[in-house]
C-alpha cells in the first residue's frame, strides 16, 4: 500500500473521484443490464432501506479513520519538535565552560543536514539505514562522548552532554519507529468496500431515472472519493503528499550556522 500513499495529492484526489464516479455509472448501467424487467420494481424497495445503514457505516468508518490519521500526523509533528528540542539542548550543553563546543556543533550540524536531506522521506525514513546519516550520528556520538570524558570538563557537565546526546538518539529512534507505521490493510479494505457499496446502492436507486436526475448521485460519489483520497494522503506523513514539516530541525540548522549557540 506504500505505492498508493506516496502518490501526489492531485493524483489521489483525481484518481479516487474518477473511480467513485465510474462505480456510480457502472451501478446504474449494471442494474439495468442484470436485473430482469419483471423484478426491477423490487430494486428501490431493497435499495432504499439499505441507504441509511450503508451511509452510517461508511460515515463511522471514515470519521474514525480520518480522526486517527489526523491525530497521527499531529503526533509525528510533535516527535519532530521533540527531536529539535533535544538537538537544542545538546547545542547549549556544548557551550558549558571548558567544553570545546565547535567540534560538537559541527558534528551536530552535519547530522541534522544529513537527516533532512537523506532520512526524511520514503524508505529511508522508515528504516533509518541511510549510510550518510548513520555515519553522521556515529561521528556525533564519538565527539560528544570524547568531550564528556575529558577530566577538565567535570562530571556534572560531562553527564549533561551525555544525557543531551541520548535525547537526540532517542528522539531519532522514536521518529523512525513512527515513520515505519502503516494503516492496517484490512481496515483500509473495509473502508473502501463500505464506500463503494454506498455508491453502488445509490446508483441502483436511480437506474430508472433520466441522465440528469441520475447526476444526483455525483454528490455521494464525490464525498466517498474525496474521503478516501484524504485518508491515503494523511496516512503516510513521511512518504505521502502531506509530509510532516521539518521546520523545527531547519531552525536548529539555521541557528548553528549563524552562531546562535555561541560559546561563553
Amino acid at each position: 500500500m506504500t505505492w498508493l500513499t506516496s502518490l501526489p495529492a492531485v493524483v489521489l484526489v483525481v484518481g479516487w473521484l474518477v473511480l467513485a464516479l465510474l462505480v456510480a455509472a457502472a451501478a446504474r448501467v449494471g442494474v439495468r443490464a442484470l436485473v430482469p424487467p419483471e423484478e426491477r420494481d423490487r430494486v428501490p424497495q431493497i435499495a432504499t432501506p439499505l441507504m441509511p445503514t450503508l451511509g452510517a457505516s461508511f460515515a463511522i468508518f471514515a470519521a474514525l479513520t480520518l480522526a486517527s490519521e489526523a491525530g497521527y500526523l499531529r503526533a509525528a509533528e510533535g516527535l519532530v519538535s521533540d527531536e529539535a528540542a533535544a538537538a537544542s539542548r545538546l547545542a547549549w550543553a556544548a557551550t558549558s565552560p571548558r567544553v570545546h563546543s565547535e567540534p560538537i556543533h559541527t558534528a551536530l550540524l552535519d547530522y541534522l543536514r544529513e537527516t533532512r536531506a537523506e532520512e526524511w522521506k520514503a524508505d529511508a525514513a522508515a528504516s533509518g539505514d541511510d549510510p550518510a546519516t548513520a555515519r553522521a550520528i556515529a561521528r556525533l556520538e564519538r565527539t560528544v562522548r570524547a568531550e564528556a570524558a575529558r577530566p577538565e570538563v567535570g562530571t556534572p557537565t560531562g553527564t549533561e552532554l551525555v544525557v543531551a546526546m541520548d535525547g537526540v538518539t532517542s528522539s531519532r529512534r522514536a521518529r523512525i519507529a513512527a515513520a515505519s507505521r502503516e494503516v492496517p490493510a484490512l481496515y483500509v479494505v473495509t473502508l473502501v468496500v463500505s464506500g463503494l457499496a454506498l455508491i453502488v446502492n445509490s446508483g441502483a436507486l436511480v437506474f430508472r431515472s433520466s441522465l440528469r436526475t441520475s447526476l444526483l448521485i455525483v454528490g455521494v460519489a464525490s464525498v466517498v472519493g474525496l474521503s478516501l483520497a484524504l485518508l491515503f494522503a494523511l496516512s503516510a506523513p513521511w512518504n505521502g503528499p502531506l509530509l510532516v514539516s521539518g521546520h523545527p530541525l531547519d531552525a536548529i540548522i539555521a541557528n548553528l550556522r549563524s552562531g546562535f549557540f555561541g560559546g561563553p
